[in-house]
């Protein structure tokens, strides 16, 4: 599992493993792997020409060290600094001592266009609120480049707590990052500014706490979380996920849903709802019911709102069941957030960034542009466990604490129908028994690795994603 913490808790964790070695001994472990990153990036160091954007703060110093070991195997180094009287003192004379150069701003334009790499030391992660102005500058300069760009820790102009970027920021082909992720490298806006991410281990391990801010599950993590069948096991043991969805306008979106639900695990799947025939006629295995959820029969969790339209009678009878109840789409826009903060049963709410605006009365693009803040919002008004869904999608528990983030999607999944697979999908691991974190967190991931194995990089269709689920299950599981 990929785990990542608050600037806050890397500082206080740097600080009490420093106390410990000599001094300097951390910024020469980060040089030594950033200097290695960067000569695997360029290939040929010998020869190459490199430019460090030193700012005034660590992330400077640890540039300036890690050009002085490129420029000992030949490399070409310039340094531009932007604060000098602030920049790294011992940076600087070790890039000296080892045939580097420094210059001033003003000579950076010329020396950035001749680079073959250009590495980002220009503001650490403890920066907040954009870059200055003679910052800003210089990541325009940078973008007119053919250089490959190293970003020293982060990207500068990203906010590493949360993912914001709030202005110009320099957009890395490579981030290399020290002891441990940070939130804002793994969540979008900013995680399209980090490029491949290598992660340098410098001791920070053993003093970082067990709770972090965000996880990432990996193959392993899904694999211990799925339900696998005993040798005891009947459709009843396995779990059954109910799916209220559908509409007479819209009957695909119950189609899909029970499509990702049973892909996902379950034992049964019963439908209930306006669109059972187009149901039966594609999934003849499903247990079809048109007298609502109150008498639909036994199940362990429900599924309600894809495609339904204006139809709240579902949604509440769902919510007043005493199991685990996932809200989508319609069920989103028709559930009373009284009733759902006072359920018993866990409530997992599968919104995207519009139907989380509307929830929050903000805009879109606030919501975009703040994913992680707008998910944990989101968790504590509703008392329930929040899926928001986009390019990184995240998982808050109603309890607050640690988020899931998930990254396996493509953008491919961008079709109609693809968020009511997933709801079917996230269902059937809820009826299966999985905590709602669980639920959320593992649909996500395995959605979006059917979606990459569905597209194979051209255009897919959402029933195709349902196809691909149990190819997705057995990769991980392989």
């Amino acid at each position: 599992m990929r785990t990542a913490y608050s600037v806050e808790t890397v500082r206080t964790a740097e600080r009490d493993l420093m106390a410990r070695l000599p001094e300097g001994a951390l910024m020469q472990r980060a040089a030594a792997g950033l200097a290695v990153a960067c000569a695997q990036l360029l290939g040929r160091v010998y020869g190459s020409r490199v430019v460090l954007l030193v700012g005034s703060g660590d992330n400077a110093g640890d540039a300036l060290y890690a050009g002085a070991r490129l420029a000992a195997r030949g490399a070409g180094v310039t340094a531009v600094l932007l604060s000098p009287e602030r920049t790294h003192p011992g940076g600087v004379e070790a890039l000296r001592r080892a045939g580097g150069r420094t210059v001033s701003p003003a000579a950076a334009e010329e020396i950035v266009r001749r680079a073959d790499l250009v590495v980002d030391g220009i503001v650490g992660i403890g920066g907040k609120g954009g870059l200055r102005a003679d910052a800003a500058a210089l990541v325009g300069v940078v973008d007119g480049s053919r250089a490959a760009v190293v970003a020293v820790d982060l990207p500068s102009g990203v906010e590493a707590d949360t993912g914001e970027v709030l202005g110009a920021a320099v957009r890395a082909d490579l981030t290399v990052t020290f002891g441990t992720h940070k939130p804002g490298l793994l969540i979008d806006p900013a995680r399209e500014y980090a490029g491949s991410v290598r992660l340098v281990d410098i001791g920070l391990g053993a003093e970082l706490p067990a709770e972090p801010e965000l996880e990432a599950l990996q193959h392993a993590d899904v694999a211990a979380r799925l339900p696998v069948p005993g040798a005891e096991s009947d459709k009843y043991r396995r779990g059954v996920v109910g799916i209220a969805a559908g509409s007479a306008r819209y009957p695909g979106a119950a189609v899909l849903a029970v499509a990702g639900a049973l892909r996902g695990g379950a034992g049964a799947v019963r439908y209930v709802g306006p669109a059972g025939g187009a149901v039966l006629a594609r999934f003849p295995e499903t247990l079809v019911s048109d007298q609502g959820p109150k008498h639909a029969g036994r199940v362990q969790a429900w599924v309600v709102g894809p495609g339904a339209g204006d139809d709240a009678s579902g949604v509440g009878e769902a919510l007043a069941a005493d199991v685990p109840v996932l809200l989508d789409a319609d069920g989103l826009r028709l559930a009373s957030r009284v009733v759902v903060r006072g359920r018993g049963a866990p409530t997992l709410m599968t919104p995207h960034a519009g139907e989380a605006a509307a929830l929050l009365g903000v805009s879109r693009e606030s919501v975009e542009g703040a994913r992680l803040a707008a998910v944990r919002e989101l968790a504590g008004l509703y008392g329930a466990t929040v899926l928001l869904k986009g390019s990184t999608t995240l998982v808050a528990d109603a309890g607050g604490g640690v988020v899931r983030v998930n990254s396996t999607g493509t953008g491919w999944l961008a079709t109609a129908g693809s968020g009511d697979v997933l709801s079917g999908l996230g269902g059937s691991l809820l009826a299966a028994g999985l905590s709602a974190l669980d639920a959320g967190s593992v649909a996500a991931y395995l959605h979006g690795l059917a979606g990459r194995f569905a597209a194979d990089g051209a255009p897919v269709g959402a029933h195709d994603v349902a196809d691909a689920i149990p190819g997705a299950w057995r990769d991980v599981c392989g």
